[in-house]
C-alpha cells in the first residue's frame, strides 16, 4: 500500500513539474479563453485569421486542407482558392513555403509548427498571450509580451489590435487603436485560438459523439441483459421448486 501511495506521490508530483516547466517556458495564462468548439462560422473565421496572418511564418504540419474542409464545412474550392496559399493540393499538409534553415539565418531560429500548441499550452495561453502584447522599444521588433517575456517575434494582429502599453501598476491599456475595436479584436483572438484549439486535435468532436452513442449501446446492452439474467433465473428458480 505505501508503495501504490508513493508512486501515486510520484506522478503527481511529475505532473506539476512538466506543468510548471511548460509555464516557465512561455509564461502562465492570466485569462480564461472563451472558445466555442462547435462553433463552425468561429472556426471558419478562425483558420482565414491564421492564413492571414499566421501562415507565412507558422506551419501546421500535422494537419491537411482536405480534412479542415472536411471539419469546417467549407467547400473545397473556397479552401483552394483562398486558404492554400504556395499551389499545395488539397490532400497536402498544411506546411510553409519557408525552409526552416531560411528561417533561422533570417530570424535567429524557425518560427515553430502550431499543430499542436494548444495541446501543448492549452487555449487559455494562446488567448491570452494573443491579447499581451505592448509597447517595449528595447525589444527587436519594439514590443513584448506579458505571458511570454522577451518573446521573439512582432505582434503581428497589431494592425487590428492597436498598440498596448504597460503601466506601472502591471496592467496593460490601448495606446493607439487598430482597426478593431475592442471587442472585436477579442473576438477575433477567440476565434483563432478556437482554431488552433481544433487543429490540436480534430478528431475530438467525432469522438464525443462516437463516445455519447457507446454509452447509449451499453445502457440499452445492460437493460437487455438485466433481463435476461432475470428470465434465467426464474426458470431455475422454478426448477428447483
Amino acid at each position: 500500500m505505501k508503495i501504490i501511495t508513493k508512486l501515486i506521490v510520484a506522478v503527481v508530483a511529475g505532473a506539476g513539474f512538466l506543468t510548471g516547466a511548460a509555464y516557465a517556458a512561455g509564461g502562465a495564462p492570466t485569462e480564461k479563453a472563451p472558445i466555442q468548439p462547435d462553433n463552425l462560422k468561429s472556426l471558419q473565421n478562425g483558420a482565414a485569421l491564421y492564413v492571414n496572418y499566421c501562415y507565412g511564418c507558422h506551419s501546421l504540419e500535422y494537419q491537411r486542407y482536405e480534412r479542415m474542409a472536411k471539419d469546417l464545412k467549407l467547400d473545397t474550392d473556397v479552401v483552394i482558392d483562398n486558404l492554400m496559399v504556395t499551389g499545395e493540393k488539397i490532400g497536402d499538409q498544411m506546411k510553409i513555403a519557408m525552409r526552416k534553415e531560411d528561417a533561422a539565418v533570417w530570424f535567429g531560429t524557425a518560427a515553430p509548427d502550431l499543430t499542436l500548441v494548444a495541446r501543448s499550452r492549452g487555449a487559455d495561453w494562446i488567448y491570452s498571450y494573443l491579447k499581451g502584447f505592448y509597447k517595449d522599444p528595447s525589444r527587436p521588433y519594439g514590443v513584448n509580451n506579458t505571458v511570454f517575456p522577451s518573446v521573439g517575434m512582432p505582434h503581428v494582429l497589431e494592425g487590428l489590435q492597436g498598440l498596448q502599453v504597460k503601466t506601472d501598476d502591471g496592467k496593460l491599456e490601448l495606446a493607439s487603436q487598430g482597426s478593431m475595436t475592442v471587442e472585436e479584436y477579442d473576438n477575433a483572438v477567440r476565434d483563432l485560438t478556437n482554431f488552433l484549439h481544433y487543429v490540436g486535435e480534430p478528431a475530438k468532436a467525432e469522438r464525443k459523439s462516437v463516445g455519447v452513442f457507446v454509452v447509449l449501446f451499453l445502457m440499452v446492452l445492460f437493460g437487455v441483459a438485466y433481463l435476461l439474467k432475470k428470465e434465467y433465473w426464474k426458470d431455475v428458480h422454478g426448477a428447483g421448486h
